[in-house]
């Protein structure tokens, strides 16, 4: 194919993606295709796979050195991934959703080149989905500078051999370019009060002020969904539930799991876990999705805090660091949580008995709603090493709710 014709160029060095590709069409959630369980009792997850050299990669290299030899070429290759990452917005998937694969699956060089890609595919939107906005100001901001033209050629391929693989999720909001409810300025007063609460938890160095502070904000979290509840009773068209994805990253992605779907039942909503793609889909109520991600977000960087302070005592104790402590430590973090917020929220339910039916009915149309949405979810057991240490002081830290922060809120091997 001559120099002199960029399209020819890049739709012949492209048939090296779809001759590899999987079958596209298959679901990734609801059980049909991708291995979604309920995180209540998850299954030990997986390792995600390394790439491979063979046949494909041959091609893709031949591929990469059609691209490096027209640079022509590189606009057209541009053009082409947006495409790419268009369809995946219709196919369910959200930028947060796409960076986590690429983080899970490939380098960062090809992290920064599908940053590049979302912000030039949404740049040209009047409006985004609710979500979307923080999804892209949470994006590395760097772009990627390659040592030479074939380097960079061979990354945007085994990029765009990612994306193409991609099988559909199921659609947990709109999609960019659709018609949008009218957006709401600022921030809702509760969620700006919950956040504010619980930054103040992760930073307090005293255990009791960190419980004071988390416990007020579950007991915000829980009059406020009382109060909805009232609201949704009387109105005349009832709303519905949506749902929104939170990313569960490893280590110890089980741990993790169940203790988003302690907090995520605690507060009126259902989690389902996709192991295979590291997210829990949260069904529920719109005013309940946004409290339920700041506080597990909160929660895992206490419970991190909280770990870290425990491994040193172990230490100090003349005991090595293991994965089976922290593993240990973690699910009974979340164990202990889910008992503790739930009991907050049915002191709070019991002061108002008269909105318990229709509390009740809320629950009802989100279990409907998360049935709809994964008819074929699977319960598992956790399959996990035993350390009675870890998890004694994961009890303990859970009873706390707080020993400190930590830098990034991170679970380090």
């Amino acid at each position: 194919m001559s120099a002199t014709d960029p399209a020819g160029t890049v739709t012949e060095a492209l048939k090296a993606l779809y001759g590899t590709s999987h079958a596209e069409g298959e679901d990734a959630e609801g059980g049909r295709g991708g291995g979604s369980t309920k995180s209540t009792k998850s299954g030990k997850s997986a390792k995600s796979g390394g790439r491979r050299r063979g046949d494909a990669d041959h091609g893709l290299d031949a591929a990469a050195s059609r691209l490096a030899a027209d640079p022509a070429a590189d606009a057209e290759l541009t053009r082409r991934g947006e495409e790419f990452v268009r369809t995946l917005w219709t196919r369910g998937w959200q930028p947060a959703d796409l960076v986590r694969m690429a983080r899970r699956e490939l380098a960062d060089e090809h992290v920064r080149l599908l940053t590049a890609l979302i912000r030039s595919e949404t740049a040209g939107y009047e409006r985004l989905p609710h979500r979307w906005q923080a999804q892209l100001d949470a994006l590395d901001a760097d772009g990627w500078t390659a040592p030479d033209r074939f380097s960079y050629a061979t990354a945007v391929l085994e990029l765009y051999r990612l994306l193409v693989r991609l099988p559909r999720l199921d659609a947990v909001g709109a999609v960019p370019g659709e018609a949008l409810p009218p957006a709401i300025a600022g921030e809702p007063k509760l969620l700006t009060r919950i956040r504010a609460l619980l930054a103040k938890a992760e930073a307090t160095t005293y255990a009791e002020e960190a419980e004071a502070l988390t416990a007020k904000a579950q007991e915000l979290m829980a009059r406020h969904s009382l109060d909805e509840a009232s609201l949704a009773a009387g109105a005349p068209a009832p709303e519905t539930p949506g749902a929104v994805r939170i990313g569960v990253d490893p280590p110890y992605e089980q741990a993790k799991a169940i203790l988003l779907d302690a907090v995520a039942t605690a507060n009126h909503c259902r989690a389902v876990w996709n192991e295979a793609y590291g997210f829990s889909t949260v069904v529920g109520f719109e005013a309940d999705l946004d409290p339920v991600e700041l506080l597990y977000t909160s929660l895992l960087v206490q419970g991190t805090a909280a770990m870290t302070r425990a491994e040193a005592e172990q230490r100090a104790g003349g005991r090595k660091r293991t994965k089976s402590f922290r593993q240990s430590f973690l699910l009974a973090y979340a164990n202990r949580l889910g008992a503790r917020l739930s009991a907050t929220t049915r002191r709070v339910a019991a002061e108002t008995p008269t909105l318990l039916p229709a509390l009740a009915s809320r629950e009802v149309a989100v279990t409907a709603r998360t049935d709809e949405l994964f008819p074929e979810t699977r319960t598992t057991r956790v399959r996990a090493a035993w350390d009675e240490e870890g998890w004694t002081h994961g009890t303990s830290a859970a009873n706390r709710a707080g020993l400190g922060p930590h830098p990034r809120g991170e679970i380090r091997d």
